[in-house]
């Protein structure tokens, strides 16, 4: 079924304003996949926070037009989808890449990083990079770590004073002090 000139405008119009506000996506070419795996696609993508669609090659290109995948739709041929997201760059690249070792049908074209465009090969050393949420508590950690080492060496201070005196009381070495001062 064809699809109306004004559908069309409509749908270039829709995508193009959601990619004007976008930095940062992936453009994939997927095969024949199922209707199931096509939804297990997009439901790892909105858990990465991301916007999924399978766009027609010459209306992606219009759309793109003016913003950062202007030179990636430039070379678009077969069947296309654009996976795209203002959040975290790194979480859709993890659930693209991981669904694409799952299912080969799927493999990615190139992609958009920052406003500037990506190979394959970046995109998979992208998909290796730790989480926001990782390096979050990897830095936690290292801002935390001098903190704790310093409460740790006072502590011993003090406990191995505490160990020092007890094991003089135990061996009757401060007998001869009472004495003394009496």
């Amino acid at each position: 079924m064809a699809v109306s000139k004004a559908k069309k405008i409509t749908q270039v119009e829709a995508l193009a304003s959601e990619l004007k506000g976008v930095s940062n996506g992936f453009v994939a070419q997927y095969g024949k996949l199922t209707v199931a795996q096509d939804d297990e696609l997009r439901k790892s993508i909105r858990a990465a926070g991301a916007k999924y669609r399978v766009v027609k090659n010459t209306l992606a290109k219009r759309a793109s037009e003016g913003t950062a995948f202007e030179e990636v739709a430039k070379a678009l041929k077969g069947r296309s989808s654009i996976a795209y997201t203002e959040g975290d760059i790194v979480a859709l690249a993890k659930a693209l890449t991981k669904y694409a070792k799952d299912h080969p049908e799927l493999t990615f074209k190139a992609g958009v990083v920052e406003g500037k465009q990506v190979d394959v090969k970046q995109i998979d050393v992208l998909a290796s990079l730790p989480s926001k949420d990782e390096l979050y508590s990897k830095l936690l950690f290292l801002l935390n770590a001098p903190a704790t080492r310093l409460a740790t060496a006072l502590a011993g201070v003090g406990r191995k004073m505490a160990v020092v005196v007890d094991q003089g009381v135990k061996e009757n070495k401060f007998k001869a002090d009472e004495a003394a001062t009496a």
